[in-house]
């Protein structure tokens, strides 16, 4: 496959080192930009490849070992054979994120569907999900929105994922997500169904220019809701963003700063407006990483089943999980995997 041709990556790395070292190329800032981007990314591929081929040679010593030794092997070499197998595989899974801005940060927002409290919880459960992905893969989570429900779970969360390729790791993640369980809210212990949509987008680098009239922009201040002390309550920090000619709104509370909040804002707006100019041109609505579809019955990516039966399921790539505890408690590399090898075979 192309997302493993070491040759081809040396050949157009040396391709555009050339380009940048001609007179002029800096001339034209946007493909000057695009370039060292692409750049850049070869660099990183190379690398892991480099890292791959360097397992691949250890695995290859502890394999001639395991064949020297008879058929009950020492639990040791099991075990190092065990963990070279899980390196190999989230190696080669890197490998295939492939696309534009896959080695980005990634901005996740949550939002519940309608059914108030029950939605609102289970908005709140995968905020939890993606925080446990995030903190046992090494990410740095980072608050920029968040608005709780009055009884339980959340009205709305956005919050930044940073470090190599989370946007690659997350973009799968992107659609609607439906629960199925007896509800802790009901008295009568009825089972429900809830809904809740992930919007996954790539942070935009700085020198990536979005063009944003800012007489198309409506700004409102608002007092933060979310936790900050008694701060909060005292200042109008937390900005809203309404780009009007596209209706998109975007909103940032994290900073004391109002300012501060402003340029998160911004920058988050700048992503969206991106992904939608993106959408636009390509020819398949999913092009960054999923549909946008109705948080309703019917359009959800993935089911997650509580009763009467243990189960989670992918509907895109019909991958099945029925340790529902494992899966929420973040461990959820085997959806991502298996939804990347479904979008490489596409």
């Amino acid at each position: 496959m192309i997302y493993f041709d070491r040759e081809k990556l040396l050949q157009n790395k040396k391709d555009i080192e050339a380009e940048m070292a001609a007179g002029g190329f800096w001339d034209d800032k946007e493909n000057a930009r695009k370039k060292s981007q692409k750049l850049d990314l070869i660099k990183k591929r190379l690398k892991v490849i480099e890292q791959l081929e360097e397992k691949f040679e250890e695995a290859e010593v502890y394999f001639e070992l395991a064949a020297e030794e008879d058929e009950s092997l020492d639990s040791e070499l099991k075990l190092t054979l065990t963990e070279l197998e899980k390196e190999l595989e989230k190696l080669e899974l890197k490998l295939r994120l492939n696309e534009p801005y896959d080695d980005h940060n990634a901005i996740v927002s949550i939002h519940p569907g309608a059914g108030g409290t029950e939605s609102q919880d289970w908005a709140q459960m995968l905020l939890r999900m993606y925080s446990r992905w995030a903190e046992t893969n090494g990410y740095e989570l980072q608050t920029l929105d968040f608005n709780s429900g009055e009884e339980a779970g959340i009205k709305s969360v956005t919050m930044m994922v940073n470090g190599d390729y989370a946007y690659g790791y997350l973009k799968g993640e992107k659609g609607v997500h439906r629960l199925v369980r007896i509800s802790p809210f009901d008295s009568s212990g009825r089972r429900h169904t809830s809904f809740a949509s992930v919007d996954v987008m790539p942070e935009i680098d700085d020198d990536i220019e979005v063009d944003i009239n800012e007489n198309d922009l409506k700004i409102d201040t608002y007092r933060a809701s979310g936790a900050g002390g008694q701060h909060v309550n005292k200042t109008d920090s937390a900005v809203r963003i309404t780009h009007q000619p596209t209706g998109v709104v975007v909103q940032c509370q994290n900073q004391r700063s109002q300012h501060k909040n402003k340029e998160t804002a911004m920058k988050i707006l700048a992503s969206k407006l991106l992904e939608l100019k993106e959408e636009a041109q390509a020819e398949k609505i999913d092009e960054l990483g999923g549909e946008h579809k109705e948080i309703a019955w019917g359009s959800q990516i993935r089911s997650y089943v509580f009763h009467p039966y243990n189960m989670i399921k992918d509907h895109r790539t019909d991958f099945e999980e029925g340790n529902v505890d494992k899966v929420m408690d973040g461990y959820i590399d085997e959806f991502i995997e298996s939804y990347l090898k479904y979008k490489s075979a596409k």
